[in-house]
Parts: C-alpha cells; structure tokens; sequence
C-alpha cells in the first residue's frame, strides 16, 4: 500500500513501494481534524481501442480514470463505487490521499497535504478509512532514497498508521511504535487491520483491531514481509516477501533497515492463515514480485511482475494457484503494470499502468471488466 510502491528501474513509477518509517510522539493536541482540499469534479473517465493490448483477453471495456502526474494503489470500497488512492501531481514534492467515484469523477484529495503519505483503505461499514503518514515527523517531505547503494526504497521510520472520516476529518493515530508503520488494510468483515511494521527489529506482517489494540505479530523470519491481503472470506492472507536465509543476505537486509532502506528486487509471493499459521511459498520466479490479491474465488492471486523482462523494467499483471501451479499472464503493454484488485463482486478490475501516458513513467488509474 510508499511501500506504497516507489518502484524499482526508471520505468516504473516512484511509488511500486507500499512503505516508508520514524517514531513519532504525539500527544491529543497533533491529532487534528483535516478537511478534504483539493477537489476536482471531472469525468477522467475514457475508453480508447489503444487502452488495451490484443493478448489482453481478460480486460473488456478499459476506462482510464486519473490523467498526468503519478497515480497509484487504488482500491476499491466496500460497496463497489468508489476508489481510494494516493497520487502526486500538480505542484505536491510527494503522495497525498485521494478518493474518486469508480467513473475517474469527483476527485478530491482527503489527506493533510503534509509529510509523505501511502496505503489508503475503505473501512468496509465505509464510515472512515485508514493510509500511512509521515506528517508528524515534520511537514515537508522526506528525502528521497539514496540510490548509491543500488535500487533501493525508503522505509521512512516516519510513517504511523491513522484512521479519518472519509473526508479526511477525524484524524486518529493508531500505531506509535518505533519505526515504520504502514501498509494498512481491512479485513472484509472489518474486525483486523492488517499492516506492515519494522516495530520489532525487522520488517514483518502484524494485524491489530480497528482501534489500534490487540496488536499480534503474523510472521517472524528475517527480511522483509508486507503488502498483504485477505482473502474474499478472511481466512487466508496473501503478502510478498523478501526471505533472507544467508549471512551475507541478512547483513545487507540489516544494514540497508538500519538506514530506513529495503532492496526490492527479489520479493515472492506467500499465503497463510489469518492467525499467521500454515505459511507457505505460492511463488518461485526470482524477481520482483509485489501487489498479491485474491481472485474472487480465493483459489488464485493476480499480481505484478518483472520475471518475464530481461531488462527487469517491465512489469505485467500474472496469475496464479495458490499451488503455485498455472501461472498466466493477464497485462501485456511496456513499462510498468501493477497494483491489480477486484471489484467487491468481482466483475471489475483496478490497476495503475504507464500505459496511454503522455511522458515517459506517468502512471493513471485505470478500471475494466473482468472476463474470466
């Protein structure tokens, strides 16, 4: 959820991330109530034969919704008819939060417009959502990665969970552990949040109530896990993650955490139950790996890849058993594919793409539907 996505390779879009990290104190008086600025009542929606690729059999009918800029991790609400993301556009130095009808219209950005943020998510009763900020650690945005120690993404210690109205109002702090907090979704019955968190030492998959309480830690290996989902009926979850076993592998994976940086260039795909037991590997392709959802059926996962690019700077949309068995590819454009998720009744398909951009690396929103 910029583990949000700042992706790796200068085609892909600054924000393949879902992360960033720093503990912040905040006392009652932080907290703020923060009102939707920046709205624009637009119908981005357009339908364009060069929208989809011939060997796209999967996609009908593919509307772009956002238009310029950088645009990323849109999911859906509960109810099917609005989307929420984040995006850096205009004059922003980096992501805020916004939402939009499922037509690209009433777009409205509903974070503070301080700090860096990512990782929004409907609550599922869609009287509030959840993202990632980095506003109580100053109100600028924090310094870029630093790429001399090779393709790497900031896990900004920063970055706390908080819970708004849908507006942006309300807004509450859930999470005030050291380190970077973030990632955050819903189950589909509303009852956990599912988040990512370097609380204890290292980068591992936590869920928590909706109220930031009972905090219980799903996985313990050494390296980073993250980005996960539930299934549709909140048995199982999907993540990705980067497993180190080597000394050498950990000691980067260390030393890189320790300067709020992860390298993301080998991430496979997992699931588990949601009480973290029976983990196991779904995927085995050596690359970079990210964005896992569940098919509407919960027997598949839809995720983005770079496994079939000999450059490692395209990313397409696959499939999967959660064997690991049929893997099959859904996206077929150059450049960057990513950030896939079903409609609540499982016809409709969102994802980010640099597809139909007018300069090289700018990533819309784009929605089809889904023809199994």
């Amino acid at each position: 959820m910029m583990l949000t996505c700042p992706a790796p390779w200068s085609a892909v879009p600054k924000r393949m991330m879902r992360f960033a990290i720093v503990p912040v104190l905040l006392g009652a008086a932080c907290l703020f109530a923060c009102t939707a600025q920046e709205e624009t009542d637009t119908t981005a929606a357009e339908e364009s034969p060069s929208l989809r690729h011939a060997d796209e059999v999967h996609l009908a009918d593919i509307h772009q919704l956002t238009r310029g800029g950088q645009n990323a991790e849109a999911y859906f609400s509960s109810d099917g008819t609005q989307l929420i993301f984040q995006a850096m556009r205009d004059s922003m130095e980096c992501d805020q939060i916004f939402t939009m009808t499922v037509d690209g219209a009433q777009q409205a950005m509903v974070s503070s417009g301080m700090g860096r943020t990512t990782c929004a998510f409907f609550a599922p009763d869609g009287g509030s959502i959840v993202y990632a900020s980095t506003y109580l650690g100053g109100n600028a945005c924090p310094p870029p990665p630093d790429h001399s120690q090779g393709y790497v993404w900031a896990v900004y210690a920063a970055f706390d969970i908080f819970r708004a109205d849908p507006d942006g109002g309300n807004l509450v702090r859930l999470t005030d552990a050291p380190g970077y907090d973030a990632e955050a979704v819903y189950s589909h019955d509303g009852s956990r949040i599912l988040f990512t968190s370097a609380r204890d030492g290292d980068l591992e998959l936590y869920s928590m109530r909706p109220d930031g309480s009972d905090v219980t830690r799903l996985t313990h290996a050494v390296g980073y896990d993250g980005g996960g989902f539930y299934s549709p009926d909140d048995s199982l979850i999907c993540w990705r993650a980067d497993r180190r076993t080597d000394s050498a592998g950990i000691r980067d994976f260390q030393d890189l955490l320790a300067q709020e940086l992860i390298r993301p260039g080998n991430l496979e795909l997992y699931v588990m139950r949601a009480d973290g037991s029976e983990q196991r590997r779904v995927s085995d392709l050596g690359a970079a790996n990210f964005c896992p959802y569940f098919t509407p059926d919960g027997r598949r996962l839809i995720f983005s890849s770079n496994h079939h690019s000999d450059t490692k700077r395209e990313f397409d949309l696959f499939v999967i058993n959660l064997d690991g068995t049929e893997l099959q590819q859904i996206t077929f454009t150059p450049e960057f594919d990513g950030f896939p998720m079903f409609s609540p009744d499982g016809t409709k398909l969102v994802w980010c793409s640099n597809r139909h951009g007018t300069v090289r690396g700018e990533t819309n929103v784009f929605i089809a539907d889904w023809v199994e």
